[in-house]
């Protein structure tokens, strides 16, 4: 995401750290936030979204992690990363701000391998790969694009309702983020929405739900402009898990504000898991430490 005013996003992370603080502790129980405590609301959508799946009335327990850090390797730090997904050796990254761009980068030394840039009137989102296409979301302009995962090759585009912030897919539907407490499914052929539900933390709502993963039939989300990661149930929109990455960038960002930890990349192969963040000089392989 761009930007917002500094005092109005310092607040709002304050807020939302609280928040998720009170919800693992008493995940039990399910509660309505407090003003004082919730997140502060996201933007409207533009268009109304198909019908969700209840939210179940018993919250789950919250499994919680911390992380060690396996290896390290370097990251474009002119790289505003909206989204990420690795392939043996080579990540596919797209990037915000103006030019947005997708790449395909060389995992063990950074090298941007190919480069597509978006017209500047585009700021980039998520991406995830599908077989043999990569899709790509706009923040605002209700865009996606469809490349050729193995040369970015253009193909095509597609419209959404709403804003794009993260994607990713479970094997047969696109899994789209757009601030809400929400996820969203679309069709990869027909990009009709076939819909949607809402993600909870011990019963509230959780928004900001930015970069997405799928992860052993779970959504992993980064809770924007926080150090989480949350696991989320797609069968019910449940939060089982939050990983808590405070600490990993040892290095100063120029703008703690607006350089987050963003990006999570799952190599299913070799069961390889991989975060960094926006404008990161630095990609981090972990590994997951319960708590």
């Amino acid at each position: 995401m761009p930007r917002p005013r500094r005092r109005l996003l310092i607040a709002a992370r304050i807020g939302l750290l609280a928040w998720t603080a009170a919800a693992l502790a008493a995940p039990s129980q399910a509660q309505t936030p407090s003003p004082s405590t919730a997140p502060p609301p996201s933007p409207a959508v533009t268009a109304p979204a198909p019908a969700t799946t209840p939210a179940p009335t018993q919250p789950r327990p919250v499994a919680r992690y911390g992380y060690e850090v396996v290896a390290t390797y370097p990251h474009d730090p002119t790289a505003f990363t909206q989204g990420l997904v690795i392939d043996g050796d080579v990540l596919t990254e797209s990037t915000g701000r103006h030019p947005s761009t997708v790449r395909r980068v060389r995992l063990s030394d950074g090298e941007v391998l190919t480069r597509r840039d978006l017209a500047l009137q585009h700021f980039g989102e998520g991406l995830t790969i599908l077989g043999d296409r990569a899709f790509s979301l706009t923040w605002t302009d209700g865009k996606g694009f469809i490349w050729n995962a193995a040369d970015l090759t253009p193909l095509g585009e597609f419209a959404y309702s709403g804003q794009g912030w993260g994607l990713t897919h479970d094997g047969t539907r696109l899994i789209l983020s757009d601030g809400q407490s929400r996820l969203r499914f679309l069709d990869p052929d027909t990009f009709a929405e076939t819909g949607a539900i809402p993600v909870t933390i011990g019963g509230r709502p959780l928004g900001r739900l930015n970069e997405l993963e799928f992860i052993d039939g779970e959504v992993w989300a980064n809770i924007w402009q926080t150090d989480f990661i949350v696991r989320i149930d797609p069968k019910d929109g449940q939060v089982v898990g939050v990983i808590d990455l405070s600490g990993l960038l040892p290095d100063p960002v120029a703008d703690p504000a607006d350089d987050v930890l963003n990006g999570i990349a799952w190599d299913a192969r070799s069961r390889r898991l991989f975060v960094t963040g926006k404008n990161w000089p630095k990609l981090f392989e972990i590994r997951l430490v319960p708590q």
